[in-house]
């Protein structure tokens, strides 16, 4: 895997709305619609996000989407396609962007998931995040996470 620091071109938009589309796909029948990031505009958000990338063999495998605020770092999104996931790229990748707010003098990470993901926001626990709150969503719920840094 290269380093996931490298930003994206805009030229690779629709690799990444490919990947987005892949690896979110098991979730439309849980909650009964696509989920947000799944219509995102990617050639904007490529104009105004930090995307980080997770590569093997010249094909993004991953990647994280996030934005600096004033006192604190947001994960807009964070996605690994299918045949990848379970090798621990999602781990690297909110490693990243651990270094990344640590490097920028940001304190914490904040991000928001559903409620009906149940394995994402195992995983984010385990990478140490709280949930902060939980509220309801299109029928459903979305949980909000952040994580405090040590810089």
């Amino acid at each position: 895997m290269n380093d996931c620091s490298d930003p994206v071109s805009a030229g690779r938009a629709a690799a990444i709305k490919a990947i987005v589309r892949a690896a979110y796909a098991k979730w439309v029948p849980v909650i009964g619609r696509e989920p947000l990031p799944m219509r995102a505009d990617y050639d904007k958000a490529l104009q105004e996000h930090q995307f980080d990338l997770a590569v093997e063999n010249s094909r993004i495998v991953g990647l994280i989407e996030t934005m600096a605020h004033d006192d604190h770092i947001w994960i807009e999104n964070i996605a690994v396609a299918p045949d990848a996931q379970g090798r621990g790229i999602g781990r690297l990748l909110l490693d990243s962007a651990e270094r990344q707010a640590i490097e920028a003098g940001r304190p914490e990470l904040r991000l928001l998931t559903n409620g009906a993901f149940e394995a994402n926001v195992l995983l984010y626990r385990k990478h140490g995040y709280a949930i902060d709150r939980e509220e309801p969503f299109m029928n459903g719920t979305t949980v909000h996470m952040s994580k405090k840094l040590t810089t």
